[in-house]
């Protein structure tokens, strides 16, 4: 007996029928496959029968496999786990006379967008290690894209990228064990680190609370080389590039930082979303420091030197211009990971220095994005192709997106002399041209394998930078050297060959780093140029340059039941008078009882809400909620932790009991929930470190 045919209706809902989502209605899109085939049945591929095997026909499973195992890209090398935000860029000053660039032509707006990221660790790293930061700008300007690939510090740890393998391969987990992850406190870093002097001045930095900065908000940002501003005649200078942040500096601790990885691994860039998803866009203001070539040869270090900074006493830094951060991503792989910076996009008015590490990046970026994308045409990815019309001759290759008209694939062609597209030209008045070859300088001279002796100076700018610290971010940075070679396993000569060079930087910093190792001092590691004395800069120290400010910041106001319903409102509401943002913490996330009988709901539990995560905190109980707090680990640890990472706590009287429990001594920045909280709540305390933990 035949049996009777399946309805359509049969055919599209098989057993497990709830799963389906049909659409209906003009206003449901229908699912397709990426060719815009309409998909009947998205729960069940294709089989042979109820039980049998999968058909190959089944073009519907194919596509969406297929794009499934293509997801992950291959990831970058260096910078792999970032954030990115989209915003603007208004210039603000008239630097007509040094660059012709239209980004930087007064009142200008240029969209933007932004890359955070770290460097060492891989994508699904955290965002809090001791590491360098990338502060990637791409400016979409009218004459092109514009690329500023720089990092949260103003120097790097080698001169040449003949190096940047073998400096990215120390660093990076050590290839027979694949760990450490995210961090540079092992054997091989600090072995080749060791051996290369002149990575002593990058090496201050990233010792330094720098490289922990508080939030992507709260750190500087640089171009680290020299670059070249070019004016209408076809004059030029050298400058170098800073991004000043609005709210000022702020770094963690070292310890800070540790409880930040276990208490949010994304809490980087869970704060840049979240200030820019509230409207607090963060802002930064772009300063240059110029100087010409006399400048340049009267100064004891080379500016084409990436290991050197430009003091900016010497050269003060000239704000020009604006960044604001104003909107999130859509899709964070569309755009943050797909974007692709590459320093060799410069708009007329700015050019290259003979830097040789800048020089390598200009070649290493191009060849990384083919690689990294699978096409030479990443360039029309949207979040990478400049809003400015482009044309050029370039043809075909992967992804090819484009649909070029007319035959002339070549230049030069007469084609447009008979009627048809002839393509674009040069353009020699507006188009890029390198300043050198304009004005007939030349500082390369012959073309020979070696380094030049302006070079060979690498410490006097690292004593210039620990000299210019308070004496707790000095002892940060011994402690952090102390900690890193610690770490170094079997090659029991590295620590040693790593003070030596530092007795060149400073003889109480390597005394230091020596006795908190354990070890004797070694004889100084001779020099390949003396070093020489510097003029302290208050630029180069976090400390010397943090704000007094709430703004911005957040403070946690941990309550229980029976919590004065008037304190904690009086708290809440000065703290938003000062632009801070108070975070409600409880036991519970449904909040708690307060002395009024109402419910207050919390921000965050406890448990997930630990003090580090905040920028100062509020201790506001009653006697009742005292009580029952005091057993809770999670809430002595709360006050523990707020002390011990130096930040000011301001307490009701009842909850003294938990304070005591926590072991926090009253000082400066333990005080009543009155106007006294609101003004230490704005700075961290430093003088109660020492009696805290041992510093080297």
């Amino acid at each position: 007996m035949a049996k009777s045919p399946r309805t359509k209706s049969d055919r599209t809902q098989p057993s497990g029928g709830e799963t389906h989502q049909t659409a209906a209605g003009l206003d449901t899109a229908v699912l397709t496959t990426n060719h815009g085939v309409p998909i009947s049945d998205n729960q069940n591929s294709l089989k042979s029968g109820t039980r049998g095997p999968t058909l190959l026909e089944d073009f519907v499973l194919r596509e969406k496999i297929f794009h499934f195992d293509h997801e992950r890209i291959p990831e970058r090398i260096v910078h792999a786990r970032g954030s990115g935000a989209h915003g603007v860029f208004e210039a603000t000053d008239d630097i007509s006379d040094l660059s012709m660039a239209a980004v930087f032509t007064k009142g200008e707006k240029t969209e933007v967008f932004v890359r955070f990221s770290t460097v060492a660790g891989g994508a699904g790293s955290v965002d809090t290690p001791r590491d360098v930061r990338g502060f990637a700008v791409k400016f979409y300007t009218r004459e092109g894209n514009w690329d500023l690939v720089g990092n949260n510090i103003p120097v790097f740890f080698i001169q040449d990228a003949l190096k940047f393998p073998d400096l990215v391969h120390a660093v990076k987990m050590e290839a027979d064990r694949g760990y450490p992850q995210a961090g540079s406190a092992h054997d091989t870093f600090w072995d080749w680190a060791s051996l290369m002097p002149e990575t002593t001045h990058m090496l201050m930095w990233a010792m330094s609370d720098r490289a922990l900065p508080r939030s992507f908000r709260t750190m500087e940002g640089f171009g680290v080389h020299t670059f070249k501003l070019v004016n209408a005649k076809g004059e030029a200078s050298f400058v170098k590039f800073h991004w000043k942040p609005r709210l000022g500096l702020q770094s963690t601790i070292w310890d800070e930082a540790l409880k930040l990885q276990a208490a949010d691994n994304d809490f980087q860039r869970r704060d840049l979303f979240e200030a820019i998803d509230t409207g607090n866009f963060p802002q930064w203001d772009l300063g240059i420091q110029v100087f010409d070539q006399a400048f340049a040869d009267a100064q004891p270090y080379d500016v084409l030197d990436a290991t050197k900074l430009v003091p900016e006493e010497n050269v003060p830094v000239r704000l020009i211009g604006t960044l604001t951060l104003n909107r999130n991503v859509d899709n964070f792989f569309a755009e943050t990971e797909q974007v692709a910076f590459l320093p060799s996009n410069v708009p007329p008015g700015i050019d290259f220095s003979n830097d040789p590490l800048l020089q390598g990046r200009l070649f290493s970026y191009l060849d990384t994005q083919n690689s990294r994308l699978g096409t030479t045409n990443f360039h029309q990815i949207p979040i990478n192709a400049p809003r400015c019309p482009f044309a050029n001759f370039q043809r075909d290759g992967k992804m090819q997106t484009m649909v070029p008209r007319g035959r002339a694939n070549y230049e030069p062609n007469s084609l447009a002399a008979h009627g048809e597209v002839g393509g674009p030209r040069e353009s020699p008045v507006t188009g890029f041209v390198t300043v050198d070859a304009a004005t007939g300088d030349d500082e390369s001279g012959e073309k020979l394998r070696v380094r030049s002796e302006t070079f060979a100076d690498h410490y006097s700018q690292a004593r210039l930078f620990y000299l210019s610290q308070t004496q707790s971010e000095q002892a940060h940075i011994a402690s952090s050297f102390v900690f890193e070679l610690s770490k170094v396993g079997l090659l029991d000569q590295v620590p040693p060959r790593m003070v030596a060079n530092l007795r060149n930087v400073d003889e109480d910093l390597a005394r230091r780093v020596a006795d908190g190792l354990g070890i004797p001092l070694p004889k100084k590691a001779p020099a390949a140029k003396e070093p020489v004395d510097m003029p302290l800069s208050d630029a180069l120290s976090i400390h010397k340059n943090m704000k007094e400010t709430l703004e911005g910041r957040a403070v946690g106001i941990l309550i229980a039941d029976g919590t004065d319903a008037a304190e904690l409102d009086a708290v809440v509401a000065a703290i938003k008078k000062a632009k801070g943002k108070a975070v409600i913490v409880a036991p519970k996330v449904g909040g708690a009882k307060l002395s009024d009988g109402s419910v207050r709901k919390a921000d965050g539990q406890l448990a997930g809400s630990p003090s580090q995560i905040f920028d100062a905190v509020a201790i506001v109980l009653s006697q009742e909620g005292c009580a029952a707090l005091i057993k809770e680990a999670a809430a002595v640890q709360f006050a523990m932790d707020a002390f011990g990472h130096l930040k000011a706590i301001g307490h009701s009287d009842a909850a003294k009991p938990l304070l005591d429990k926590a072991g926090i001594e009253p000082d400066e920045g333990v005080t009543d929930l009155g106007k006294s909280f609101m003004t230490a709540a704005s700075r961290r305390f430093y003088d109660r470190e020492p009696m805290l933990r041992t510093l080297a």
